[in-house]
């Protein structure tokens, strides 16, 4: 699915959407993974909430983020935190969203234009009914960068997942008192 970058990208941020509670934020329940890192540069740094950090990649396009679930999981949106005016050619400026149940069978999700990002991207995914994905393993593949860079900078990354309510409206006293018991 080729993305439209009007339709399938914004630039906003993802925490008060977060707060809301329309969403959740899910990357903490699964198991990250880089194709290549700098030392002091890794995994830890995508995941730790500051802006003012990043994972640099270290080896050829494309840089691989793996991001594998323990059991299926749906996801509507990737967020990713990109800063051209600070990182210039090393910020991506092609992405591919794979998904799958694990590396040998990942699919093409979504193929994605960055144009000089700066601030938070927000990339929904979706399948062809408009309803969230449900997938085992993510994978971000930076395909290109700006200026034709070699190594990438990304600063955060966060994978939001909608927040389900039960549809079903229990009538009798006996189970209303169960009612928001999970």
């Amino acid at each position: 699915m080729e993305g439209n970058a009007e339709e399938e990208v914004s630039n906003q941020d993802p925490l008060p959407l977060e707060r809301s509670g329309v969403v959740r934020e899910i990357g903490n329940q699964a198991v990250w993974s880089l194709s290549s890192c700098k030392p002091g540069f890794g995994v830890e740094r995508l995941r730790d909430n500051i802006i003012d950090t990043y994972w640099q990649s270290d080896g050829q396009l494309p840089h691989l983020v793996n991001v594998q679930f323990h059991r299926k999981t749906r996801i509507s949106a990737v967020y990713l935190y990109a800063d051209y005016k600070l990182d210039e050619s090393y910020t991506p400026s092609r992405i591919s969203l794979r998904t799958g149940s694990n590396f040998n069978d990942l699919q093409e999700l979504q193929n994605q234009e960055l144009f000089e990002p700066t601030g938070w991207t927000a990339i929904h995914v979706e399948n062809g009914k408009s309803r969230p994905v449900r997938i085992y393993m993510l994978q971000i593949a930076i395909v290109a960068n700006h200026q034709n860079g070699r190594d990438t900078h990304l600063r955060q990354i966060r994978i939001h997942a909608p927040v389900e309510n039960s549809k079903e409206k229990f009538t009798s006293i006996t189970f209303k008192k169960y009612d928001n018991i999970r």
